[in-house]
């Protein structure tokens, strides 16, 4: 009997050697498994370590298309769109919060607080006319100007339709009949005169860069075309353009006659030709200072490399003064879109200046709300086109602003 107990006590300790020797051997298994491999489950391990190579994958797109964004926005001057992408892109949010508020809350309540001020200011204010209309009454007018636009395109629409049937009828009548297409001579519409107004001054602001950048590069090249150019600049460049006017009129009237077949009205070419006039001395000016402010070192490597006149001004020249250039190319569009409106006033050419005094001149109770739709658009495409012209200068001079 005693044999039987110490045998079967035996057998307890060797069963139970056994499974601590195996116990021990599996954990020192999964340590090893462990220190190799710190952040990975020994089961799920290679799953694991997929999701986590996606992820970085998505993440690394995700960056690469937030700074493609955030590059394009600083192109083009909105810069309150950065926080915005940096926020979608989950970068440091509570960074991109504070420069949110500082580049779109700010200047959005300081432009709720004038819109109350001037509604405040507006029922105080009374003309001939009545009150001056507030910032409701405006929008509404700008709505009234958009709906007559869309009713003349219908009546526009409506003219065409009636003239080829009316055709249409008399060659089914006479095959041989002579048809003859007239134009739509209804009233320019708002839109209309914007685009008008927009072709005029782009055409006068040509003109003057396609002079006074040439015309630049030679005064900042040569001191004596400089001295020689200099009083002349200095004399024009204050004219006002209510000066100019006369006497593009006087000008253009004994020397261009409208014909069936002109490309252009007089009012055009007066507004255009005064636009130019005036915008011209600012890109002049510019021009003339970036080229002259050349570092001497690129000049004397184009004498050495022998570069000709042409390559010389192409490759050198133009591309080291081109910030200046787009500097006196932004004032002069400034200052044609302004010239614009007077130009137009006086020479009738139907854009917003002709608008502007229609309304004045009409008298009736809708005409001081729409003249204050009128300013604001003058003042948002000035700001539109002093953007274009920035982004072009940031574009061609690889970020260079002055």
């Amino acid at each position: 009997m005693g044999n039987i107990s110490g045998r079967i006590f035996l057998e307890k300790v060797f069963l139970t050697g056994i499974f601590l020797a195996i116990t021990n051997m599996s954990m020192k298994t999964n340590t090893l498994y462990k220190d190799e491999n710190p952040n990975r489950d020994p089961v799920s391990g290679p799953v694991a370590q997929k999701v986590e190579i996606l992820a970085t994958k998505k993440s690394g797109e995700k960056i690469a298309l937030s700074t493609k964004i955030v590059n394009i926005l600083e192109l083009t001057g909105f810069t309150w769109g950065i926080p915005i992408t940096k926020l979608c892109a989950g970068e440091d949010p509570r960074e991109q919060i504070r420069q949110l508020g500082k580049v779109m809350v700010i200047p959005i309540f300081a432009f709720i607080l004038f819109l109350l001020m001037w509604d405040w200011a507006a029922g105080k204010a009374h003309t001939s006319l009545g009150d001056i209309p507030g910032p409701a009454a405006v929008w509404s007018e700008a709505r009234g100007l958009l709906d007559n636009h869309y009713k003349e395109r219908e009546k526009e629409a409506e003219f065409y339709q009636r003239q080829k049937e009316r055709n249409a009828k008399a060659l089914a009548a006479d095959p041989n009949v002579k048809i003859t297409m007239r134009s739509y001579t209804g009233k320019p519409t708002f839109l209309d005169q914007i685009t008008t107004s927009l072709w005029t001054v782009f055409t006068g602001f040509i003109l003057a860069a396609m002079i006074a950048v040439p015309l630049g590069v030679l005064c900042g090249l040569s001191s004596t075309v400089n001295t020689a150019l200099n009083p002349l600049i200095q004399i024009f460049k204050p004219i006002s353009p209510l000066a100019w006017l006369p006497i593009v009129t006087l000008v253009i009237s004994a020397t261009y006659e409208v014909t069936a077949n002109s490309w252009f009205e007089k009012a055009f070419l007066i507004s255009a030709i005064t636009v130019m006039l005036c915008s011209l001395w600012p890109a002049l000016i510019n021009t003339a200072v970036g080229v002259a402010s050349i570092d001497k070192d690129l000049m004397n490597v184009s004498r050495v490399l022998q570069l000709g006149w042409f390559r010389t001004i192409s490759k050198i020249v133009i591309p080291s003064a081109l910030p200046l250039i787009f500097t006196g190319l932004r004032l002069s569009l400034g200052v044609g879109w302004m010239v614009l409106i007077a130009s137009e006033m006086l020479a009738q050419n139907p854009g917003l200046g002709k608008f502007i005094w229609d309304e004045f001149q009409n008298g009736s109770s809708h005409s001081q709300g729409r003249i204050l739709v009128a300013v604001f658009t003058i003042g948002i495409i000035g700001f539109m086109l002093d953007r274009i012209i920035m982004t072009l200068q940031k574009f061609f001079s690889f970020g260079k602003t002055l």
